[in-house]
């Protein structure tokens, strides 16, 4: 039996000492500070799929020729991975978020799973050279069909995705006044 496997499952502790043994350090403070960020891993991985997304694509593209129309047909694309049960219209849980039973409507990946892919894909472009201003992730095409999935998303799901509102504070003569 191959014990790949329980190697690859170790604990946060002991992968961090292996890294330490492979970049020749000792002290777990010199590996944390080479080691990329959960954020930094995720990105690259986004990034990684993102770039076979477009080497299966037939024909091939190339990044240069990526569009936004493009970004869109790869978030269809993932939508078949998704976890988060979106009700139909015609179902008749449709608005619930709790519904008491099961129900044949799709998964789907979930809008804030989507919003956050978008925004590391987006980091990632310019990151690896890409100018911002032909940015395809920031195109208008995939914001519009981000705000569409997340209003449909809400609705069926009976989920309010509204912005926290961002307490305001005083301007800085009213703070002096108020002392």
């Amino acid at each position: 039996m191959d014990s790949t496997p329980e190697v690859e499952s170790l604990d946060s502790d002991n992968t961090s000492i292996n890294n330490n043994i492979l970049a020749g350090t000792s002290s777990p403070s010199a590996a944390s500070a080479s080691t990329p960020s959960r954020y930094e891993n995720q990105k690259r991985r986004d990034w990684n799929t993102f770039g076979q997304y477009l080497q299966n694509h037939r024909p091939p593209l190339s990044l240069s020729r990526c569009s936004g129309a493009h970004v869109l047909e790869f978030l269809r694309y993932l939508d078949q991975f998704g976890k988060t049960k979106v009700h139909t219209p015609v179902c008749p849980f449709y608005g619930h978020p709790n519904p008491p039973a099961p129900c044949p409507c799709p998964l789907r990946q979930a809008w804030g799973s989507l919003d956050a892919l978008i925004g590391r894909l987006r980091a990632a472009y310019e990151e690896n050279g890409g100018n911002p201003e032909t940015n395809p992730f920031g195109a208008r095409a995939v914001r519009l069909y981000l705000r569409e999935v997340r209003d449909l998303q809400s609705k069926a799901r009976g989920i309010s995705y509204e912005k926290k509102k961002k307490r305001k504070t005083p301007p800085p003569q009213q703070q002096q006044q108020q002392q």
